[in-house]
């Protein structure tokens, strides 16, 4: 099997790992057009400046000892096999660089042999790169669990990131899943590189010249949908993971049915794409909004609303803090007005401090008005001629993307409308009551 033969086995295979940043794509190339934002084997992240850099998406090999239920590289699965040598996937890589085909590296591998040879292959391949090829791009790698702590630290002496799948959501689903992993086999390795990292902070200070570990953090990714846990169990997972483990970022997977399995969904059922985007829009209100997973679901309410998002829904049920002077509120109840984001809220605190604000300077400075309009006050007053009812502000809250992922869950005849239901749908007044978290 030549190269380019593994390459296009290796980069299928790892399309479904999302431990990284995704263009979301699916343009097709033209007739007589060049490039391809869907095919497998390119992905992109963003460097500290907020660059978007292309990085070669591939796996060391999809031979692999486990048998997860779910992967479509497991053991049992009837696919094509490969691996590629260090020295072919480092050649590779620096092929494509020169090109400018890419910027960086995403490596991820099955378990061939066992966890320790898996991590020497890609040491090896990393070692040919940093030493013999002198590359200083990017590199994303996937800790292998169950690897030797002496292996995933000249892994993360040799990668900018380190990342280790957490896979379930629970310990029960991972053991009914995956018999072969679990869940200290996973979290330990997570717990050795968040020490790992916090010692080179303070090595980093001491000496100059001391070697990075792992310097852009660590990340992990678990698959959302092959298992009856809530949204509530996940984020208070994603929560505690945050906290605990210091990571930089949680991806969630909606499960794609790859395998035929009697423990796993149908494979007729549809990935659940609105479900894996609330989850990122709430671990975005844990990371940057000072919001918890407590305030944002509950053991009444364990699932997030398919028709507004989490933000808007925590503003309409607490309407009774609402609205809020803008020249005169404080930034932690600022953040958490809809059409107000980080940056917005930031320059609306530095102007104010010069001069009271009015409708039109929000609107330069970014703030969604459509949304905001509800929840603000400038001067004691809302935007001339704004009428607010009920009706209008959900509109306005419902972005015309949820309307698109909304549109995408629910097949045509099959559509949950939320001003003019057909007959034997749901009424506007359900609805208002789902929104308010009343039903």
């Amino acid at each position: 099997m030549d190269v380019l033969e593994k390459l296009t086995i290796l980069s299928d295979a790892a399309k479904y790992d999302v431990s990284c940043t995704s263009s979301g794509s699916h343009r097709s190339t033209p007739q007589g057009g060049i490039g391809n934002s869907y095919t497998a084997g390119l992905c992109h992240s963003f460097a500290a400046d907020g660059r978007c850099i292309s990085l070669l998406k591939v796996l060391m090999t999809n031979v692999c000892v486990y048998d997860c239920r779910y992967c479509i590289n497991r053991r049992s699965n009837d696919t094509p096999r490969a691996a590629f040598t260090p020295q072919e996937l480092a050649d590779l890589t620096i092929q494509f660089y020169r090109r400018n085909y890419i910027e960086g590296l995403f490596l991820s591998s099955g378990v061939l042999h066992d966890p320790d040879y898996t991590c020497e292959r890609m040491i090896a391949t990393l070692e040919l790169l940093r030493n013999q090829y002198r590359f200083g791009g990017y590199i994303h790698v996937k800790a292998i669990p169950g690897a030797d702590d002496a292996l995933t630290r000249r892994l993360g002496l040799l990668a900018d990131r380190l990342s280790v799948n957490i896979e379930m959501p629970s310990s029960d689903s991972l053991t009914r899943l995956c018999p072969e992993k679990t869940k200290t086999s996973i979290l330990r390795p997570m717990g050795f590189i968040r020490d790992g990292i916090r010692e080179n902070s303070a090595d980093i200070t001491q000496y100059r010249h001391a070697p990075t570990f792992a310097p852009a953090g660590q990340s992990t990714q678990m698959i959302v949908g092959a298992t009856p846990e809530t949204d509530l169990t996940i984020l208070r997972l994603t929560q505690g993971l945050y906290r605990k483990y210091r990571l930089k970022r949680v991806f969630f997977s909606a499960y794609v049915p790859v395998v035929e399995d009697a423990l796993l969904p149908a494979g007729n059922v549809k990935p659940p794409l609105l479900r894996e985007h609330r989850l990122y829009q709430a671990d975005w209100l844990l990371r940057f909004y000072g919001f918890d997973a407590e305030e944002l679901l509950d053991e009444e309410h364990p699932a997030f609303s398919p028709y507004v998002d989490p933000k808007c829904n925590w503003a309409l049920n607490h309407l009774d803090r609402f609205p809020v002077e803008v020249n005169t509120v404080p930034y932690e109840l600022l953040l958490r007005v809809p059409g107000v984001g980080v940056k917005s809220a930031q320059r609306i605190l530095t102007a104010r401090r010069h001069s009271r604000l009015d409708w039109p300077q929000l609107k330069k400075i970014g703030v969604v008005l459509k949304r905001a309009q509800y929840f603000l006050l400038c001067g004691g007053k809302r935007p001339e001629g704004l009428r607010v009812t009920q009706d209008g502000a959900l509109r306005a809250l419902l972005s015309q993307k949820d309307r698109e992922l909304l549109a995408a869950e629910h097949p045509q005849g099959e559509q949950l409308s939320l001003f003019a239901p057909p007959k034997n749908q749901l009424t506007r007044e359900d609805v208002i009551q789902c929104l308010t978290g009343q039903i």
